[in-house]
């Protein structure tokens, strides 16, 4: 039975990236990511929900999230979802499950007329893996 472990989201930055280094000197960066979701309830209301969603990326492309990126930037990433456990300070045994980034995309700073299109864009960008450089970079 084949296996498949993919995730892609778009969301904006929950907090600003946190770089640091492995014992080896490789770069990684943490950030959380927020999600939104709307949709009308049956009582015809509009609803919406927010997911929160830890992130976490390496090499160039962590260094590149912490040095462009920060809190409330719009960002689409591809990559596979891991599970985590540790037993904590006060000996309880703790998870969670976290996306390590494999590839993003900068998206724009646009207004909500410009949402469809940038989600366009992204679809179409995560089809392709690309290795960002500073002169990718949209601004």
């Amino acid at each position: 039975m084949a296996n498949f472990n993919k995730i892609l989201l778009m969301g904006n930055l929950t907090r600003d990236p946190q770089l640091s280094y492995t014992p080896n000197q490789t770069p990684v960066v943490d950030f959380g990511l927020a999600t939104n979701r709307k949709w009308t309830g049956q009582d015809g209301s509009q609803r919406e929900e927010t997911c929160f969603v830890d992130c976490r990326a390496f090499g160039r492309q962590a260094e590149n999230i912490n040095k462009y990126l920060s809190k409330g930037r719009l960002v689409f990433v591809e990559g596979r979802l891991t599970f985590d456990t540790w037993t904590a300070q006060d000996g309880t045994k703790r998870s969670r499950h976290r996306v390590t980034v494999e590839n993003f995309q900068f998206m724009p700073r646009t207004g909500a007329a410009d949402g469809n299109r940038a989600v366009q864009s992204a679809e179409a960008n995560s089809e392709a893996t690309q290795q960002t450089s500073e002169d990718d970079i949209p601004f």
